[in-house]
């Protein structure tokens, strides 16, 4: 028996079902696809448009959201719920809720960081100190996220 069946073994239904490895890994493979499309939002709007950063911020989260919404319903999750447009639909009404609390927790942990402590990183012209701070608050949001979406919009549980 692998120790990732032991864990399994010895948890809760609903915690057993988020030990998966692949599933994790495509989970985290997915994040990355929306880190790029959230950080390159928040570049853009910030350092080409001049939008303030908690402004941009906001922005770029939605924008991520729904880019790994997309991929995770055709990949990561793609055994698990109906595939009608009705189904569909409350997933992605679930996700945004459920993402509410990491997005939130990401949002909270960006401005925070940000506005409060104060580092000069500038390559070219452009602030890595913005990239810096939103990479880590995604990491952070990314684990919240992967416990509730597992469980609450495609209920991995269920199998």
């Amino acid at each position: 028996m692998s120790r990732a069946d032991r864990v399994r073994d010895a948890l809760p239904d609903r915690l057993a079902a988020l030990v998966s490895t692949v599933r994790f890994g495509q989970f985290v493979s997915v994040g990355a696809v929306g880190a790029v499309f959230d950080l390159t939002t928040l570049v853009v709007l910030t350092e080409l448009f001049g939008v303030p950063a908690a402004v941009a911020n906001a922005v770029s989260i939605e924008t991520a959201i729904l880019v790994m919404f997309v991929v995770n319903e055709r990949w990561t999750f793609a055994e698990h719920g109906d595939s009608g447009l009705r189904s569909v639909g409350r997933r992605l009404v679930r996700s945004h809720v459920v993402r509410a609390g990491g997005s939130t927790l990401q949002y909270v942990l960006f401005v925070a960081v940000f506005y409060n402590v104060a580092v000069e990183f500038s390559v070219a012209g452009v602030d890595l100190w913005l990239v810096v701070v939103k990479g880590g608050a995604i990491g952070v949001a990314m684990l919240v996220n992967y416990v509730f979406e597992s469980l609450f919009t495609w209920r991995v549980h269920e199998e």
